[in-house]
């Protein structure tokens, strides 16, 4: 089956991480950020000194786009405050003070399984794309019928990241009713788990548990093999069109945690308040799978992982599309997958220099754009050119930097011509 054009094949990284998955301690203060999904900030239904349940709802979706907010510990709510971001803004956050009580609330049991009935509580449970898009996951599923495959993004391609993989190993039977369930509310035929082949136990286990139709497709280790519209082509066979969404070739993505978090909303009734992890990085002592509650601050995570907080580097998400950690008061939302302390030896500074006209950008464009002529537009202010070179379809990969044997910023330069093309509605 055809694969994707492209790519790059930056180090592993994945075996800093032992096996299993760990329990980080609760904070004594969560700081509940109200939008950790795409579209409109959860509109908050608790006052300061109310107290409130593990499980209970806190902040109610808004009209349009959005997702219901749930507390992760018990106690009792302080305020409404504004608290630092991974962009640097203070946005509002619900500050609660953990009396670690432990007392919880659940959803109420479903009285049957229905495409209806899983939707509702899909959205019920506030569950949003966990890979790092936080596309909420009922709206994402809600296709009317118009796709005939799941593809389950299993290929974690990023480095460093298992959180994943500790999910396919450690909790294989509710991963696989977690996708069940996504299949019911998509009304999805047939389901494939698209994994790479770098991780062959989880591959065994997988193969050994799945039964009907739901199948495993092992691929070929290349980066960014888990970028939806490339693991569409690799698992099917189908192509996207451009400017088409996936639901337009039959085909819907979720990821791995979501497909989780699905089971655990309709099977145990638990909404989504809590994730697991990756830590890592050599920069920390105890590198390791963690279940994280939401609004734990990164300080949090780093002192019980022995992460340094002077090192080289600290990026929340993988080293190629996460960003660099503004603040270790910054919190774990229902996106972050993982947090990184890296070391001099897993970074490098570099000086960026004018372009030699090499063309390796271009070929590892796994999207088959032309970074090195976006950036020059960019470099114009020419966005309109950028828009007709393709700017619109970037992915944010970062193959292009990571090739680039002059050093320039193009991954950069293309986000921002993405970003300002998308403001001025060019």
């Amino acid at each position: 089956m055809a694969g994707f054009s492209g790519g790059v094949h930056p180090r592993g990284c994945k075996n800093l991480v032992p096996d299993g998955v760990g329990i980080c301690p609760e904070p004594e203060k969560v700081y509940v950020p109200l939008s950790q999904h795409i579209g409109a900030p959860a509109v908050p239904v608790v006052q300061a000194g109310e107290r409130v349940l593990r499980g209970q709802l806190v902040a109610k979706k808004a009209e349009g786009l959005s997702a219901n907010i749930y507390s992760p510990v018990a106690g009792t709510v302080k305020e409404i405050v504004g608290h630092i971001t991974a962009k640097g803004k203070k946005l509002p956050h619900i500050l609660i003070e953990n009396d670690h009580t432990d007392e919880s609330i659940f959803l109420p049991p479903l009285a049957e399984i229905t495409q209806e009935s899983v939707l509702s509580r899909i959205e019920e449970a506030g569950i949003v794309g966990m890979g790092g898009a936080g596309f909420p996951t009922a709206a994402k599923l809600n296709v009317n019928g118009r796709a005939d495959v799941l593809v389950v993004n299993a290929a974690e391609c990023e480095p460093y990241i298992t959180c994943d993989n500790a999910v396919m190993l450690c909790y294989t039977a509710e991963f696989l009713a977690g996708v069940r369930h996504c299949m019911t509310a998509c009304g999805a035929r047939r389901a494939v788990i698209g994994i790479e082949k770098n991780k062959p136990e989880a591959i065994a286990c997988l193969s050994s548990a799945v039964s009907g139709n739901i199948s495993v497709k092992p691929l070929r280790t290349r980066y960014p093999q888990g970028a939806e519209k490339q693991l569409i082509r690799s698992c099917t066979g189908r192509t996207v069109p451009e400017g088409k969404l996936p639901v337009d070739a039959g085909v819907v993505v979720v990821n791995v945690h979501t497909a989780f978090s699905v089971y655990r909303a309709v099977e145990e009734n638990l909404p989504c308040y809590e994730r697991i992890v990756t830590v890592s990085g050599r920069a920390a002592e105890r590198p390791q799978n963690l279940w994280v509650k939401y609004g734990t601050r990164f300080r949090g995570i780093a002192q019980y992982c022995g992460g340094r907080e002077v090192c080289a580097r600290i990026v929340s998400g993988g080293p190629m599309m996460g960003e660099a950690v503004f603040s270790l008061k910054e919190c774990a939302t229902k996106t972050v997958s993982c947090l990184l302390f890296l070391d001099e030896t897993e970074c490098e500074t570099k000086i960026s220099s004018t372009c030699i006209g090499c063309g390796k950008c271009v070929q590892a464009c796994p999207m088959g754009l032309s970074p090195v002529f976006i950036d020059a537009a960019v470099l114009r202010k020419d966005y309109a050119e950028a828009k007709r070179c393709g700017a619109s379809q970037c992915i944010g990969c970062g193959c292009c930097s990571y090739v680039c044997p002059a050093n320039r910023y193009l991954v950069q330069s293309v986000k921002l011509a993405k970003k300002i093309i998308g403001e001025r509605k060019i």
